[in-house]
């Protein structure tokens, strides 16, 4: 699946979720997270800014953990971050686990957050929070397959597309060290 991404940092939390409910926007996730990021010995995936993972999921909504197997390869950081992604749900993560060390991949590292998403027309909302030693800072995601639909979502919260970056979140965090 293909995917139109854009990022927006260092958001209002309460005041991205007034404005989510005022517009009836679904909240459809409330989850802690454990993601398990992968890569061969050398960084290849990293490096051309892809990545394998292990998803833990506590849903909070209907409190039950879920686990999820992903792959994903940047297509394109123009405009949007586009994304080649193909995700399943596994029954055991270390299942998963070993289906990476079988292919020559690694644990590169763990990362864990609170995420909540809303839908929205045609689009998803994700409201993220990492913990601090990994991300300072809580930002939203827009993932949508329609570019228009980006653009409305992206004013109806209060920005300019001016506010939002294709850039990775490890390219943000590397900037942000550099005092970029």
């Amino acid at each position: 699946m293909k995917e139109a991404e854009t990022r927006i940092i260092d958001i209002d939390v309460e005041n991205i979720r007034t404005i989510l409910k005022s517009v009836n926007a679904i909240n459809i996730k409330k989850e802690n997270q454990v993601n398990d990021i992968y890569d061969f010995e050398n960084g290849k995936l990293l490096d051309n800014k892809g990545y394998a993972r292990i998803r833990i999921v506590e849903n909070m909504l209907d409190k039950k953990n879920h686990y999820f197997m992903t792959v994903k390869k940047m297509l394109s950081q123009e405009k949007f971050k586009v994304m080649d992604e193909h995700e399943i749900e596994i029954s055991d993560p270390s299942e998963g686990e070993e289906i990476f060390k079988a292919l020559g991949l690694v644990k590169k590292q763990s990362i864990k957050k609170y995420r909540e998403s809303y839908k929205y027309k045609n689009s998803l909302i994700e409201i993220d929070i990492n913990d601090k030693d990994f991300c300072p800072f809580p930002y939203i995601e827009i993932e949508t397959a329609f570019e228009n639909e980006l653009e409305d979502i992206v004013k109806l919260l209060g920005y300019s597309m001016e506010d939002t970056s294709s850039k990775t979140i490890y390219e943000i965090l590397n900037e942000k060290s550099r005092g970029l």
